[in-house]
Order: C-alpha cells, then structure tokens, then sequence
C-alpha cells in the first residue's frame, strides 16, 4: 500500500500518524545511509583491487601480493621466440694466446709420438681477465735556467698531472661510472677499490671526482638538448624525489639517441620553461596525458600502455563492456601496425578511417553503459558534477583521440612512453638506494653525469673511454658521433 493511502486512512487519529510518518522517515534515513556505505565499500574495493596492471600505480606498490598475468595460455609462452637468435660466448679469430696441447708418449705401447702428424685438431677458447692491478707513474719534471738570458723555464708536466699526488683519469672515470651509472654509495665504492686494487679513494676523493666530471660535461649537455630540438620524436616524463630532504621533481626528455635530465622544485610549468626544450620543440611529444606538456604547441602523443592498464581497471573493478573492446581495439591496430613492411610508414587511409570509426562506436558504448548522472545532490552543488572514473576516461578517450591514434598515421610515433620511463626508472632505484640526495651539487652531479652515460650508451659508445674522454677535454659529442681515443 502507498505511503499516501497509508496517510489518507490514518488521518482521524495523529497520534498514529505521526509515529507512522517517523518510522517511515527512519527508514528512508537508514536506506540512503546504507546505500552509501554500500557505494564507499564497493570504491575501497576497486582501491584494494587497484595494481600495477590496471591502473597507473609503479610495480613497486604491489608488494608482496601476486599480479596475475593477463597473458592467455599458449600466447607468448616465456623464454626465447623462434626465431630468436641467442646470445653467448663465440669463438673468436684472434685469440691472445695460444696453447697447443698434444700427447708425447703412447698410451697403448708408451711408444715416443714426436713428429707425428695429428690424425684430428680440436680447439677450445677460454675468456679470461687479468687481476686488476694499479700501477703509479712518477713524473719528474726538470726546470733549467737558461744560461744566455737567465730565464727561469718551469718543468712542462702533461696538463692533466697538476698535483703531487693523484688519482689518473682512468680510475676517476671509474669512480664516477660506480657512483653515477651503477648507483654504488662512495663508501662502497672506496672498499670496491680497496678489496680489488688493494688501496681506496677517500669519499672525499671519489665526490670530487664527480664535481669535476660535472664541471667539464657542462657544453656536453647543451649540445645534448640542441640535438634534442632537432628530432621528430620527443618523450618526457617526471618524477618525485627528495633533495637534501625536501621533495623535488626530476625531468626527462629523451628519445633512442639522447638523454637530458634535470631536477627542479617545481613539477609543472615552470619546471618545464627552466629546462627550455620542450617549449621550443616543434615535432611529437609522447607523454602519459600529463596537463602541463598540452600548454606547448608541439604536436601531442599519449602513452596507450597507460591506457590500457586504466581500461583493464575499468573493465575489472567497474565491470564494462566499452573498456575491453577498447583494449581489444588498440592492440589490434598495434598487430596491424607491426605487421606492415618496414618502408610503409603509415597504415592505408581506408584501414584508419575504419579504426576511427570503431574507436567512435566504442566511446558511444562508453556513454551508454556511463549515463550522466541525475542526483539531485549533485545538481544543488557549486561547480561541475563530479565524474566517475569511466567518465573521465571516455572524455580523454575523446578530447585526445588524434595523440592515441597517431601511432597508426606516423609509424615513427611509438606506442607507448617506455622510453622515458626507462630512462626514469633508475632516478627512482638511486632514490631506494639512498633515499635523498644529500646536496644540491650532489643531485646536479648525478642528473649531468647519468644524462651523459645514458647518451653514450645510446650510441653503442665504450661508457669507460667516454668518462675519461670528459676527464681530458675531449668529451663524446653526440651532433659528430665520434669514437673517443
């Protein structure tokens, strides 16, 4: 029976009445109380269910707990591909030394077998290294007076021997390849030369190593972020990171050939002015839909492996339909993509005028099964209703449609972003391994230094000559690609 009815037949007696209209209002107080609550378990839920592999969260957050793999049985099964050339140990043509190994007597008769031909030849190669050792070079330098004139003429020691005592380029460029590229503590590093060469650099020593490396890569860096400017193909990312217990932000911009670093206080905009390349880049930028890069006039690309984990999310925890087939969706233009021969440089415009179209019909079945909402509530508040996270999905899905898909119309655009995220990955292990940067100049050491070895690396360079190369002036030049002596 109605609530009204119930009224209408209770109106002779108020006393009824009322108690009937407070337990009704009760009611309806406890059900909307329990709805919510409801609404707040269902959310910690999908936060408790929330990993690496549905949403944008690091691996690193998953601790403990098993990501399951979303791999399908029988598809990409683990180890080597057929195909897949593998790679060891091979014989070389050259080798340093050469052993020859031969039986002198019989082992049948005890018979003498010099001077028999061998009736077979079998050869084995062994790789070895030398015990490190670590050599002193005393330099004597004789000053003479001339005997004409009296002119006092100073000993000309080699430029790079300043002092009475020490350390040579070689073993500096060491210390500074530990520190910096292999994330080794100083301390460490002094007993690394202690258990190996048999006596240690002070820390004192090994930083001001670093200082100086980082003095001497100073044009290195520049002539980096001009390369930067010159390519079609940019990615940026950022993260957080303390500084001598403050939080700051490290930046990189980078691609398969450079790397630039740096660290600023800011993350946003301002940040990205003081580094000066984003700004005046004119090519394609892929980034993860961060809001600030959208503010610069170079061409947008997002990072669809970002977008696939927040669909998987989507489909996991919200249970839609629009999510998979998106997923489904770009990981089909990815196989086609792949699939093209390697002088085509974009997908015909018939197959991408047929992927936009199934990218529309899927955001119109995001929009079905996401109805705007129609609370009340919500309509008595200030300022724009809020979204659900599949809302706000589907408008990124739509505001930035041409960055997703820009992948299938330039095949120079990747993808993803995993080029800026590898190259940020390492700043967040530096960050595991010390947890702060304990000075400024340390940081600006670090981020120089590592954008430096992350370029030569890049360029099939030997890291070990391009230190000591930098150490004696004549660092790697990235615009002139040129092999260090």
């Amino acid at each position: 029976m109605d609530f009204e009815k119930v009224c209408e037949r209770l109106k002779d007696d108020p006393e009824v009445l009322a108690f009937v209209i407070k337990i009704y209002t009760e009611n309806l107080e406890l059900k909307n109380y329990c709805a919510k609550l409801e609404a707040r378990i269902a959310e910690l839920e999908r936060q408790l269910n929330q990993n690496s592999k549905n949403s944008s969260r690091p691996p690193s957050t998953d601790g403990f707990k098993r990501v399951p793999k979303k791999r399908k049985k029988g598809e990409n099964p683990p180890g080597g591909k057929k195909g897949h050339k593998g790679h060891t140990l091979e014989f070389t043509n050259n080798p340093d030394f050469t052993k020859n190994h031969r039986p002198s007597v019989c082992e049948n008769c005890g018979a003498s077998l010099d001077g028999i031909k061998p009736a077979s030849v079998e050869k084995r190669q062994v790789t070895e290294i030398s015990l490190p050792t670590m050599y002193v070079t005393e330099h004597v330098g004789e000053s003479v007076i001339c005997s004409h004139c009296g002119h006092y003429n100073a000993a000309p020691f080699p430029a790079h021997v300043k002092s009475p005592l020490q350390y040579g380029p070689i073993i500096r460029a060491l210390m500074v390849y530990l520190c910096i590229y292999q994330l080794i503590p100083y301390e460490r590093v002094s007993e690394f030369f202690s258990d190996v060469y048999g006596r240690g650099p002070t820390k004192g020593t090994i930083i001001s190593a670093c200082s100086d490396c980082f003095k001497k890569l100073k044009d290195t860096e520049e002539e980096i972020k001009q390369e930067l400017l010159k390519e079609h193909v940019l990615h940026a990312d950022e993260t957080g990171m303390q500084v001598n217990g403050k939080r700051e932000w490290a930046h990189t911009v980078s691609n398969a050939r450079l790397t630039y670093y740096e660290h600023h206080k800011k993350r946003g905009s301002e940040a990205i002015e003081d580094m000066g390349i984003i700004p005046k880049f004119n090519g394609v930028l892929v980034h993860d839909c961060w809001s600030p890069y959208f503010r610069y006039t170079c061409t947008h690309a997002l990072c669809n492996a970002h977008l696939i984990r927040e669909l998987e999310g989507i489909s996991e925890n919200y249970d839609q339909k629009w999510s998979g087939n998106m997923q489904d969706l770009l990981i089909e233009m990815l196989k086609e993509v792949y699939g093209c021969s390697t002088d085509v440089t974009s997908l015909a415009p018939d197959r991408i005028r047929y992927y936009e179209e199934q990218y529309d019909i899927i955001l119109r079945l995001g929009d079905t099964e996401n109805p705007v909402s129609e609370n009340p509530e919500q309509k008595k508040k200030r300022g724009r209703p809020k979204k659900t996270k599949a809302q706000n999905l589907i408008e990124r899905f739509k505001t930035h449609k041409e960055g997703i898909l820009l992948f299938i119309k330039d095949f120079r655009v990747p993808f993803t972003n995993n080029q800026a995220e590898r190259d940020v990955r390492m700043i967040k292990v530096q960050q595991k391994i010390s947890g702060t940067f304990r000075s400024l100049q340390g940081a600006n050491n670090f981020f120089r230094i590592r954008g430096y070895i992350s370029t030569v690396k890049k360029n099939n360079v030997p890291v070990l000559k391009s230190i000591k190369g930098a150490f004696d002036g004549n660092p790697f030049s990235p615009s002139k690609l040129s092999q260090l002596t």
